[in-house]
């Protein structure tokens, strides 16, 4: 999330010499794990973790020569390191590393509610709202038929009519979503400004807590449709509204006291954010309130309600590397090849029509919104990736409806693997296309102020 300088041009020698290195330390790693099969976990943990953020942080910059994004570089390296293909990072240790993923959330979710200003959201009412409105009323609807039409070859033909349909129904809110996380991090590589940057923030970070209220309420609607005995419960919309107030009551009062935190003492900021991403994740987890809303309303509060923003931004962009690596990495280290084997055609075939129908729609409600022409062109450009929302989401609707737990986890997983995959280099190229990279830091060779210094 830095918003420094820009980088110049890495010679081939440089090249050449991360190169070598990256294939060292992967040479290094695999000849530890042949000699000491058996690690201690923690040893074992905090050796993944140290292998992944230097593995990703290299692999990121070869991935340069290309001109691809960073974030396929983390992806990369965690998805060569683990289990299915050289199992230099085994299950145990991504267990072990699951706290220090979810403190990375918390962290990305903190600093996109920072990114959040009431200004830019006004200047970009229209479009917003247009997008908001007829991605998540028709991209929902078409995933239903999607599905519908291609379960035959799927492990849910087994399923009656009712049964089919609720699983669809939920597939649908699962393709509704979209990923803050590989936003972010193509926004810190490339340091874009301008209006594509200014409205697929605003859209995606509001397009969470969109979903977040959508799935829950498919999910208590859906429920008879599994069992017919059970009949719409009043009680799973009243822990909606509980679940969905509740955590927007934490966030504001969380951002509130950072706000004040960071105005009276303003110390060691970088040791609290890490003391309240990794606490407040596991407390949020406790009480069943959805933590990266929580953490979303926390950084939007410090951002709008104080004026202790750039401080707090300050603060996460130290960490602003660190965090991408270990999130990404992880993600790529938990690709599940055989799952993408037996479930790819379709998983393949479900992500085009997401694709497409994505692409058109946000063409379509650009027009009606009177959007510049670079939003016309490239405003669908953001709407491709999925990440942890995604994953949230589908580990949510397996514990509610067991019966089809691995089933429809196989299958979202797959999807959400190759959207995660395409969706960083489809954002990536739309901003270099609209010719806002590099526009936070150098406009006609002067200074300017970045998005999220605004």
């Amino acid at each position: 999330m830095s918003h420094g300088e820009a980088a110049a041009p890495k010679s081939i020698t440089t090249r050449i010499v991360q190169a070598a290195a990256l294939i060292v330390v992967f040479a290094v790693l695999l000849i530890a794990t042949r000699l000491v099969p058996e690690k201690q976990s923690v040893v074992g943990t905090v050796a993944g973790l140290g292998f992944l953020l230097l593995a990703g942080t290299l692999t990121s910059e070869l991935m340069e020569i290309a001109g691809l994004p960073h974030v396929s570089g983390y992806i990369l390296a965690g998805l060569v390191a683990g289990p299915d293909v050289l199992s230099l990072i085994d299950d145990s240790t991504l267990g072990g590393l699951a706290p220090v993923n979810a403190l990375a959330l918390a962290l990305i979710a903190l600093a996109g509610g920072a990114e959040l200003e009431i200004g830019m959201l006004r200047s970009s009412a229209r479009s917003i709202a247009w997008s908001t409105a007829l991605q998540h009323a028709i991209i929902p609807i078409i995933a239903f038929g999607a599905f519908l039409l291609l379960a035959r070859f799927t492990p849910f033909a087994r399923l009656d009519t009712m049964s089919l349909v609720g699983v669809a129904l939920l597939w649908g809110v699962i393709s509704a979503t979209r990923s803050p996380a590989a936003l972010l991090a193509i926004i810190a590589q490339v340091r874009p400004a301008g209006p594509l940057t200014t409205f697929s923030v605003a859209f995606v970070m509001l397009s969470d807590v969109v979903c977040v209220i959508l799935a829950a309420l498919v999910i208590a609607f859906v429920r008879p449709l599994f069992d017919p005995v059970a009949a719409l419960s009043f009680e799973d919309l009243k822990h909606l509204g509980f679940e969905m107030v509740g955590s927007v009551a934490l966030g504001a009062c969380l951002g509130m006291g950072l706000g004040a935190y960071l105005k009276l003492i303003g110390r060691n900021r970088l040791v609290v954010l890490l003391a309240i991403g990794f606490s407040l994740s596991e407390l949020l987890r406790y009480i069943q309130f959805d933590a990266l809303l929580s953490f979303l309303v926390a950084g939007f509060a410090v951002r709008n309600f104080t004026d202790q923003g750039p401080k707090l931004l300050e603060a996460i962009e130290r960490t602003g590397a660190v965090v991408f690596v270990i999130f990404f990495a992880v993600a790529g280290a938990k690709v599940d090849l055989g799952l993408l084997r037996s479930v790819g055609i379709v998983a393949l075939a479900l992500c085009a029509v997401r694709g497409v129908g994505s692409v058109v729609i946000a063409k379509y409600s650009s027009k009606v919104a009177g959007d510049p022409p670079v939003l016309r062109k490239w405003g669908w450009s953001s709407l491709v990736s999925q990440a942890g929302l995604s994953i949230g989401l589908t580990v949510v609707i397996g514990r509610a409806f067991p019966g089809i737990a691995t089933e429809f986890t196989t299958l979202s997983l797959a999807c959400i693997t190759i959207n995660q995959l395409i969706g960083p280099i489809a954002f990536k190229l739309g901003l270099d296309r609209s010719g806002e990279s590099g526009q936070a830091v150098h406009q006609e060779g002067a200074t300017v102020t970045p998005l999220s210094q605004r």
